[in-house]
């Protein structure tokens, strides 16, 4: 039996990645950090199937110990703080836990010298103000963010550990993927969450910051996929996953609000507060690498995803 050991298995990817690896017959570890009310939301249905170790990507010991006692064929790296506008509250703690956290989960590894497949949870804000689009596996980087720039680390830090002690380490470059298991701080699930509450008489109103931004949504549940094909290569390698396709967050706010028979301009207000330092303002990928090598291909694409988080936010909400 495979075995397989997720950082933040708690959070969207972390949860969908278990409930692929579970049915595909692994052992699955999930770390989390110790804290007084662990979150288990997302995983509540498959809490019973995994076994929890605890850990902190800034505790080098503990990550050491966990790879030592676990000895997982595969390690998924999905823990971050991973909410851009937050790296901007936090930018130390974002720099350590997205960017140095990295490392030593890199080291726990080689110190153990297993011979164990590493999947880095890599991200489309390292492309930030993009200079070619849609962006490839070749495009530099130009973060616009404390999270991007973190991002970026940890990418050149898996590229190195990859090179420098052959080791299987593969970085997926992952544009937005969302789904209803998605946090309420990003802008889809605040969008449909609100649409949900606005038509149930919930509240009244939807604020925003800037609608104009690009972006390539594409569904979580699709992506980790393609991070477990990732692993199940001959070599390891860098691989962007995206939709190809991109929309505003004003179509993604018409979208949601047309399902449920609104005019959003009757609900959304502009508010400066939620508008960042720096904005990124396109982003859209070229999946050809992963198209061609893994045999991946996004399966739900913008407009059903959207529909699929509001109608699972308006089940919430009618079920209370």
């Amino acid at each position: 039996m495979k075995k397989a050991l997720i950082t933040g298995i708690t959070g969207q990817d972390g949860s969908y990645l278990a409930e692929l690896l579970l049915n595909k017959g692994y052992k699955v570890f999930g770390m989390r950090r110790r804290t007084s009310s662990p979150i288990v939301e997302n995983i509540a249905h498959i809490k019973n199937e995994i076994e929890f170790v605890e850990g902190d990507l800034l505790d080098q010991g503990s990550l050491t110990e966990i790879i030592h006692k676990t000895k997982p064929d595969e390690v998924y790296n999905l823990a971050a703080q991973s909410f851009v506008g937050s790296s901007w509250d936090q930018p130390v703690l974002t720099s350590q836990v997205t960017g140095l956290g990295v490392t030593n989960l890199l080291e726990a590894i080689r110190l153990n010298k297993l011979d164990i497949k590493f999947y880095q949870a890599s991200s489309s804000e390292m492309f930030g103000k993009v200079l070619e689009s849609p962006q490839t596996e070749r495009t530099p980087f130009y973060p616009r963010s404390p999270y991007g720039v973190a991002k970026v680390y940890g990418h050149w830090i898996t590229v190195n550990y990859r090179e420098s002690f052959d080791m299987f380490a593969c970085s997926g470059i992952l544009f937005n993927h969302e789904s209803p298991r998605r946090g309420i701080e990003f802008v889809t699930r605040k969008v449909t969450d609100a649409v949900a509450r606005i038509k149930l008489g919930l509240q009244d109103q939807l604020r925003l910051g800037n609608l104009d931004p690009k972006r390539d949504w594409g569904f979580a549940g699709d992506y980790v996929e393609a991070m477990w094909l990732m692993l199940q290569q001959d070599e390891p390698g860098d691989y962007v996953i995206a939709t190809g396709e991109t929309h505003t967050v004003k179509e993604l706010v018409e979208t949601a609000f047309a399902y449920v028979d609104l005019n959003w301009q009757d609900y959304v207000v502009i508010d400066p507060k939620y508008i960042r330092p720096v904005e990124v303002d396109l982003l859209i990928g070229n999946p050809e690498k992963a198209n061609k090598k893994l045999g991946w291909k996004p399966k739900v694409m913008f407009k059903e995803l959207i529909e699929m988080m509001v109608e699972a936010d308006l089940k919430k909400y009618g079920s209370h």
